[in-house]
């Protein structure tokens, strides 16, 4: 019969497993802090007992779950939030498996849990338009108009997070040749942002201004502290009344580094490089910015006007787009009293089937043949793939399968190569031969 204490397994996993063993950042452990906080409260409310005489059983999966209601019920907490608070209690729960071996079929019980899924919305950036109504809004006569301006102008323009930006100390402001802000991002990893002249020279100005020592921070609070991250909101509000499309967006100091994504995606900037930029830990985190843009979307489907096709060979017609419709894929019910003399009722529904089947596989040979037209006309895979919503970039690579044309011009290009001055060793002894 398992009895281990909470308190003492909860704070060796903290202290033990968090500060020692992993390292963790103190955002991290803040955040596990605030989702035990809760559950300590909502098990005092549940089970009558102070935090300190709490056992393990007592935490059991189907407590667990009356939790996460409590969060999306009465706490209104999104799927997302719901999902990071599973996380924490997931890390705790696998450090109490390997401690207290008894309770190992506990654990695992509440490892099983599984995380809800949520809805993908399209990300929420300002235009060039908007972010010049924002900027415009700091009063520059004051010493905090000119603090904030600097800043949103620092945040627009470089991308970094919030946490990074108000961790910047002057120390990591490099100006002159070459201008840039070092940061410690997430995961640890130092990057190098490179700032625009006018961000520099502004910077600079503002620099001059604080006369700050190298370790104190770039955008001081009044009493010299560091900011906190509610800025932003104040000036969105001033700023909707004079660029009335922000009232229909809802603008987070996130929004600032979506921003700055979107623009060097709409400037042609290579998505790896996109990537290195914001400081993601992987490409496939920067995909959701061509999700976002209509524009690049709007782009690959000019490029399937016949004007761009004849070059391959065949025109294209307006056959080759998806029309899915509803009556394409739902699967119709028989009409009995339509059904001819001396027919069975088996035969006739068979019939209908067959029929919608045919349909359905029309539809999809005209979605396959927008998705190789698409490809044929030089859309690159990831806008293909989100064009098309796959999941994953592996479905999109069917449509860039070589065509006959591909295969010759490959083969064209490789007795090029083998006339050279690059000449194989390989093909010489045929040669000889």
């Amino acid at each position: 019969m398992m009895s281990a204490e909470l308190p003492s397994l909860l704070q060796s996993f903290f202290t033990d497993r968090l500060l020692h063993q992993r390292r963790a950042s103190p955002h991290t452990i803040a955040g596990y802090r605030d989702c035990f906080r809760l559950l300590l409260r909502f098990a005092k409310e549940r089970l009558g007992k102070m935090p300190s005489k709490i056992l393990i059983e007592d935490l059991d999966a189907p407590f667990l779950g009356l939790f996460f209601e409590h969060l999306e019920s009465v706490r209104k907490n999104s799927a997302r939030t719901r999902n990071a608070r599973l996380g924490a209690i997931h890390s705790f729960f696998q450090y109490v498996a390997f401690e207290e071996p008894a309770c190992a079929l506990h654990c695992q019980r509440i490892l099983a849990m599984p995380n809800k899924r949520h809805e993908r919305r399209p990300i929420e950036f300002l235009n060039r338009g908007e972010i010049d109504a924002l900027l415009a809004v700091p009063n520059l006569s004051t010493w905090i108009g000119r603090r904030d301006r600097t800043l949103l102008l620092v945040a627009v323009q470089t991308g970094l997070r919030v946490s990074e930006l108000i961790g910047l100390n002057c120390q990591d402001v490099v100006l002159g040749t070459g201008a840039h802000v070092r940061c410690l991002g997430k995961g640890r990893k130092q990057r190098c942002t490179p700032l625009r002249p006018e961000t520099a020279t502004m910077l600079n100005a503002w620099l001059r201004e604080c006369h700050g020592l190298p370790e104190n921070p770039v955008f001081p609070s009044v009493r010299g502290g560091r900011l906190i991250e509610r800025l932003i909101t104040k000036y969105t509000n001033v700023a909707k009344q004079t660029c009335p499309s922000l009232k229909r967006k809802k603008v987070s100091p996130h929004s600032l580094r979506h921003s700055a994504a979107m623009d060097l995606l709409q400037h042609g900037v290579d998505r790896s490089v996109i990537a290195l930029w914001l400081g993601h830990e992987s490409v496939e985190t920067t995909q959701m910015y061509l999700h976002a843009d209509m524009r690049l979307k709007e782009k690959a489907s000019r490029a399937l006007r016949p004007s761009a096709s004849k070059k391959h060979g065949t025109a294209l017609t307006t056959s080759c787009w998806p029309s899915w419709k509803t009556s394409d894929l739902i699967m119709p019910t028989p009409d009995t009293t339509r059904a001819p003399p001396n027919c069975c009722f088996q035969r006739v529904v068979g019939i209908i089937r067959k029929s919608a089947c045919c349909r359905l596989c029309r539809a999809r040979h005209k979605r396959h043949t927008f998705g190789t037209r698409m490809a044929m006309a030089g859309v690159d895979l990831p806008t293909l793939k989100e064009l098309m919503g796959h999941s994953s970039i592996t479905l999109t690579m069917r449509y860039v399968h070589p065509t006959p044309e591909h295969k010759r011009d490959a083969f064209r290009k490789l007795e090029l190569f083998n006339q050279g001055p690059h000449k194989s060793p390989h093909t010489a002894r045929m040669g000889a031969a």
